[in-house]
């Protein structure tokens, strides 16, 4: 995989995913893209939420003919054959997998082929919906990219997830880097927060690492310092729900010793809803409600303050 990214570099990959389903992060996703496409540059659209595929309704499509199933059970042999146009200029999506009782869970030359052969695809900007959990292929997808973002509602269990995935990948980027048995059964054990050598949060690992090997545990110091994921936080009802991405980064900071980059909110408005009944993307629909400018914002910080300028409309 490390090939993959050195290869992937000169597109920026956007993974966007959260601790738990129904989060809007799919919406989220393809208004980004959108967002994106009227700016000129050339969007790709990848449904990699390989247990509840739906990316293609957010923005008005039916389900299309091909999907990633045919690629990744060779149907067909290249990535470029499913990959199909939206109707709206500059965005292109590979649907999600349907039809294989087992498409959470590819294999892991799967993964690798489908990554590799995302290098092939000609566009400015590849966006990953990889899905809610932490399961491995979930977290390899959103340490591939350029920017892993976590989608997050102000309520407490969603707040929980979102957590355990910031642990879950980061001990991930970790174990994927060391060459140690050792020190891979000792973030293996790390995991279960019922551990007996009370390691609870990525100090408690680094302590124990310091331990086993010294040089290892300024490695993982400098990884953690490395890992920043970004979050967003979704339905957003007032100034206290908009605290909450705050809150979370201030206290990934200090319990975790990992920054994490607070992108946005999202207020809670019934033109979401409205938007998906229409069948229609909501920056199309709404142009110009307060979730739209929310997006317009968030993709902006992901492009380092870029001005949106574009009058364009589909």
């Amino acid at each position: 995989m490390v090939e993959c990214q050195k290869n992937l570099r000169s597109k920026e990959i956007w993974a966007i995913g959260g601790g738990k389903g129904g989060i809007g992060k799919s919406l989220i996703i393809g208004n980004a893209g959108i967002t994106l496409a009227r700016l000129n540059k050339k969007v790709l659209l990848v449904d990699a939420d390989l247990g509840g595929a739906n990316l293609h309704t957010t923005i008005g499509m039916g389900l299309p003919e091909v999907t990633l199933s045919d690629f990744l059970k060779r149907r067909t042999e290249k990535i470029q054959d499913v990959v199909i146009p939206t109707g709206i200029p500059n965005l292109s999506i590979i649907s999600g997998a349907r039809d294989i009782l087992d498409a959470a869970n590819p294999h892991h030359a799967q993964k690798e082929r489908l990554l590799r052969q995302l290098n092939t695809i000609d566009a400015d900007y590849i966006l990953l919906d990889i899905g809610a959990g932490t399961s491995y292929n979930i977290l390899d997808f959103f340490l591939f990219s350029n920017h892993g973002v976590l989608v997050v509602l102000p309520e407490p269990t969603a707040i929980e997830n979102a957590y355990r995935f910031i642990k879950s990948a980061f001990y991930r980027r970790f174990r994927k880097i060391v060459r140690n048995r050792q020190l891979k059964e000792l973030v293996d054990s790390a995991k279960d927060q019922k551990n007996t050598m009370g390691i609870r949060t990525p100090y408690d690992l680094i302590k124990h690492v310091k331990m086993v090997e010294p040089a290892a545990g300024e490695l993982l110091e400098l990884e953690m310092r490395k890992f920043k994921p970004k979050l967003i936080v979704n339905q957003a009802r007032g100034k206290e729900d908009i605290q909450v991405g705050f809150a979370m980064r201030n206290a990934c900071e200090t319990f975790f010793g990992i920054s994490l980059e607070y992108l946005g909110y999202l207020e809670y408005d019934d033109c979401i809803w409205r938007s998906v009944r229409s069948n229609r993307p909501l920056v199309l629909e709404y142009p110009g409600s307060g979730p739209v400018r929310s997006i317009e914002s968030i993709v902006r910080n992901l492009l380092g303050g870029e001005q949106l300028v574009s009058g364009t409309n589909y």
